[in-house]
């Protein structure tokens, strides 16, 4: 799928494409987690020079200081309209691969720089955060985030080649699997062509 052919991977990519999995939890457990910078900074779409992403750690402000996630990253989107959408991302390391956890963290997110944190809109009342799960490559200034494709898992499930715990209504498929079992599945299929094949795929240039 073409960045350009998108709004970047705002609520409704998520919600109205089957170019992602979305699962009820997450792929990683807190034990999985390490600090690192690997995602931090701000990059640009490689053949959008108008989208950017920018990854941060959060910070916890006390009384007295404040303290820094390395663990974890906030993700600010913007796109040609300067329509914003802030996501949780997570980064973790298994069998050798990386792989990033999406998470809307808050419904409100969804909106134009000019629209107040509590404005209700029709995005707002029809966004269900879920996780989404992609493959990350890293080569020097250069991130390649592959999600895996929707449309296949369904494929393999209604085949009954790939058995995991889902939620199936329509044509929406929705994984209920715990985390160990979403683990495997990555996993078994992280440098499987046919699994990211139609799947939602960026390549990001860090912005010098």
């Amino acid at each position: 799928m073409k960045a350009r052919n998108l709004l970047v991977f705002t609520a409704i990519a998520l919600l109205f494409s089957g170019c992602v999995i979305w699962s009820f939890y997450p792929l990683y457990t807190e034990s999985d987690l390490f600090e690192n910078d690997i995602l931090k900074g701000k990059w640009i779409v490689s053949d959008e020079e108008n989208m950017t992403w920018e990854f941060s750690h959060p910070v916890t402000k006390t009384q007295n200081n404040e303290i820094t996630n390395r663990k974890s990253y906030l993700l600010t989107l913007k796109d040609y309209d300067s329509i914003k959408t802030e996501y949780s991302v997570h980064i973790i390391k298994l069998n050798g691969t990386y792989f990033l956890d999406f998470y809307l963290e808050e419904i409100n997110s969804f909106k134009k720089e000019s629209q107040k944190d509590d404005d209700i809109t029709i995005w707002n009342l029809h966004v269900v955060p879920v996780h989404t799960f992609a493959k990350l490559t890293v080569q020097a200034d250069t991130l390649q985030i592959n999600w895996f494709d929707g449309d296949w898992l369904k494929k393999k499930i209604e085949g009954r080649e790939i058995k995991i715990r889902h939620e199936l209504n329509d044509e929406t498929l929705l994984l209920t699997a715990k985390t160990k079992d979403l683990q495997k599945l990555v996993v078994k299929y992280a440098n499987s062509e046919e699994a990211f094949k139609d799947g939602l795929s960026f390549k990001l240039i860090r912005d010098k």
